[in-house]
């Protein structure tokens, strides 16, 4: 007894970790809001439930942006060095806080719903007539869609700030779970969202296992699962580099299904395609700003100094991803499906930025991420607005005339598409030309050749849309462009507006980006 007695008072104390509550504000904010709306949905009436949700989710998002604008200047590791608080942490935190505002936004302004039904604005509850009240009342609004957003927000945020594997993984779940439900929240074409979801959810669990399989190899390879202590252990030793090589690859298996790369691409025309579109809008802009955030992390901080080793691995990534989307999108008859390739020859692309291991490499990367999003919301915003009796207009032959129909409609969507083509003058011509330059500088010059000729291949289906909306005859039975009310009049202005700002006066959120272009150590 004396003996175990003395033996547990000689073990050493265990200490909490020191937590910086005031660096991860943004984060806790977003996670709160979260479980407050869910308190909200169980708790309150239907009614209350509708007036309540949308402006909470709001609020947070804004309040999160504002939080980062404050602390903007505090670069710190805290929670035992598990979380990292520096430049690209808040820089991805605020983007994230802008464009979950814009999502929420487009889902406010109808009832989720995937086949597109005319859907009743949430405005008309508060002020409408009462027959207008009746037919909302009448018709479930899905509003159990904002905790799931803000939810899937806390987790994105957390995401690119996990500076430990174990962290990574737990964020990737916050941010996962509630993208499956999301997907299958469809009413009109509940069969198609659900097979969405269920492909979603049991492809995201693959992915899951072999990122987790790749922490245990890496954490068996160094005996840690801290970035930095993976770099340490990496560095100047003797150690055989085949248990590191493979737990790379299976961590890296995970982010880049995250991030919509080929040949871990196989979900998304279809989730893309089966989603209400406003959630993947929100998909699609947001879960790549997380992703390629993490996979900026983890390559810059952790292994940089193997980039001999697994840079010949994620050359023909990136060219696959490419090719792959440039090239399927071309057979794309689906407005949706040909957006879900266009982001996966752009992921393809921002592998340039990610692989280039340079400040200039990473603050273009992220700008490219920001112009990149703001396009993907804006063009799936537009898409929420053509429709048929049957729902929303996908089939690109009914985009035909559509500049007849609504010329203002059909502008704004051009801006978008010249956006992704990288036509100049608009914020996607600035991204590519800045990672494309800094993937030179670093001496990937053959794989932005490739790159460049990808990217020509795919403008052709981008001005193909143009052509067909501008230069031929609208169908007798076309789609009609339905009225938006004032949350996608906004979602629609401020991207549309960024997507050309940032086209033509980027130096401002350049130089942020090369401020923030540093990791903690």
């Amino acid at each position: 007894m004396n003996g175990v007695v003395n033996t547990a008072a000689d073990m050493a104390p265990i200490h909490s970790p020191s937590i910086a509550y005031v660096a991860l504000l943004p984060m806790l904010i977003m996670l709160g809001v979260a479980c407050a709306g869910v308190l909200i949905e169980a708790f309150t009436s239907r009614a209350t439930r509708m007036l309540i949700q949308a402006p909470l989710a709001m609020a947070g998002c804004v309040a999160a942006l504002i939080t980062v604008i404050v602390i903007r200047n505090k670069h710190v590791a805290t929670a035992a060095g598990a979380v990292a608080i520096d430049g690209p942490t808040l820089f991805l935190e605020g983007s994230l806080a802008v464009l979950g505002l814009i999502s929420i936004l487009l889902v406010a302004e109808r009832k989720v719903d995937a086949g597109g039904s005319a859907l009743v604005s949430q405005a008309a509850l508060a002020v409408g007539s009462s027959r207008d009240r009746a037919q909302a009342t009448a018709t479930r609004v899905q509003t159990e869609a904002y905790p799931l957003i803000t939810f899937a927000l806390s987790g994105m945020m957390l995401f690119p700030a996990s500076n430990n594997l174990l962290l990574m993984f737990v964020s990737l779940e916050v941010l996962s779970l509630p993208l499956y439900l999301l997907t299958g929240l469809a009413r009109r074409r509940r069969l198609l969202s659900q097979e969405a979801a269920v492909k979603y959810f049991l492809l995201g669990a693959f992915a899951s296992a072999f990122f987790l399989y790749g922490l245990a190899m890496l954490y068996g390879y160094a005996g840690t699962v801290n970035l930095h202590g993976i770099f340490a252990a990496s560095s100047g030793t003797n150690k055989g580099d085949s248990l590191l090589l493979l737990g790379f690859g299976l961590l890296v298996v995970g982010l880049l299904f995250k991030g919509s790369v080929a040949p871990f691409h196989t979900w998304t025309p279809d989730v893309y395609q089966g989603a209400p579109t406003p959630i993947t809008g929100f998909m699609a802009a947001c879960t790549k700003v997380a992703a390629f955030g993490a996979m900026l992390r983890v390559f810059y901080v952790a292994f940089g100094s193997t980039s001999w080793d697994w840079r010949p691995i994620m050359w023909g990534v990136a060219i696959i991803s490419m090719l792959v989307g440039a090239i399927f999108g071309l057979t794309q008859t689906d407005v949706k499906r040909l957006l879900a390739y266009s982001s996966i020859a752009h992921a393809g692309f921002l592998l340039v930025g990610v692989m280039s291991l340079s400040p200039a490499g990473l603050s273009s990367t992220m700008f490219y991420l920001l112009t990149y999003a703001f396009a993907t919301l804006g063009a799936f915003g537009v898409v929420t607005l053509v429709r048929t009796s049957t729902g929303e207009a996908t089939h690109l032959s009914q985009w035909a005339g559509l500049a007849k129909r609504s010329p203002l409609l059909a502008g704004v969507f051009t801006i978008f598409l010249l956006s992704f083509a990288g036509v100049p003058l608009t914020a996607g011509f600035i991204g590519k030309f800045v990672i494309f330059r800094a993937g030179i500088d670093a001496g990937l010059g053959t794989l932005v050749v490739i790159a460049l000729v990808a990217s020509a291949i795919a403008a052709f289906f981008y001005l193909r849309i143009v052509v067909l909306m501008y230069f031929s005859d609208p169908p007798e039975d076309g789609p009609t462009v339905a009225v938006p009310g004032w949350p996608t009049q906004v979602a629609l202005a401020v991207t549309a507006a960024a997507t050309i700002f940032l086209g033509i006066f980027p130096q401002s959120i350049l130089d942020v980006a090369d401020k923030a272009a540093h990791f903690v150590s």
